[in-house]
């Protein structure tokens, strides 16, 4: 082989071991917690709800991102079972729920791991401590949504709400952060359907959310939503 082949073959060899590391460690710079309001979800589905909804904010995913360029997905995933999640599911049914459908909880769970956990290398370890982490930050750190506003005395009530108090109100619980809020018309009124609260690439403090919802979007929240 002459020295062009070798070279061919080096560079080969070199960019095989930089595609490999590279999904094994994604890059992030921040972690999006993002919970969902369970009744604004339902409405805004196409396919009902098989279960009716708890009026309360529950996890839809934590999820490595990038403040400029895209979010990483799917790195080297693997499987969630049952018996992984045997000792924390019970917890994980109250806080992570599948909304949409009760019945497939481990599914859903798997689906967040697949596309969004498992690129959360270094700060999450492994598919159990991505689950861990979650319950953690929503239970023992008191990054509850729902319980954040409820210091605040906004309550859900099916009221209109003035989106500011809102995010004051989640601010006041997170060293006041800016949070990102995600809405959606439905029956001529915007609901709040999903909060975002932002942390940085370590898990250890909140920061402002880097990538806000842009006007034009369907989701974006105007001055008056319901909730």
């Amino acid at each position: 082989m002459g020295s062009t082949g070798i070279t061919y073959v080096v560079t080969m060899v070199f960019s095989l071991i930089v595609l490999i590391l590279s999904s094994y460690t994604a890059g992030y710079d921040y972690f999006q917690f993002t919970q969902q309001y369970q009744p604004a979800v339902c409405n805004s589905n196409p396919t009902p709800c098989k279960d009716p909804p708890d009026k309360l904010f529950t996890v839809h995913g934590l999820w490595p991102s990038n403040s400029t360029g895209r979010d990483p997905k799917y790195c080297n995933p693997s499987n969630v079972t049952s018996h992984m999640l045997k000792n924390i599911q019970a917890q994980l049914e109250i806080i992570w729920p599948n909304v949409l459908n009760r019945t497939d909880h481990i599914g859903f769970w798997e689906r967040q791991w697949k596309k969004h956990g498992s690129c959360g290398r270094p700060a999450i370890t492994n598919e159990v401590d991505y689950f861990q982490t979650v319950i953690k930050m929503y239970i023992t750190q008191k990054q509850n949504v729902s319980k954040i506003l409820a210091k605040a005395k906004i309550e859900p009530e099916g009221r209109i709400r003035m989106l500011k108090d809102i995010e004051d109100a989640i601010r006041n619980g997170t060293n006041n952060k800016k949070p990102k809020l995600k809405c959606q018309k439905n029956s001529r009124m915007t609901e709040l359907v999903e909060v975002t609260l932002c942390r940085d690439s370590n898990l250890t403090q909140f920061i402002n959310c880097p990538s806000p919802i842009l006007p034009g979007s369907p989701f974006l929240c105007p001055a008056n939503i319901r909730y």
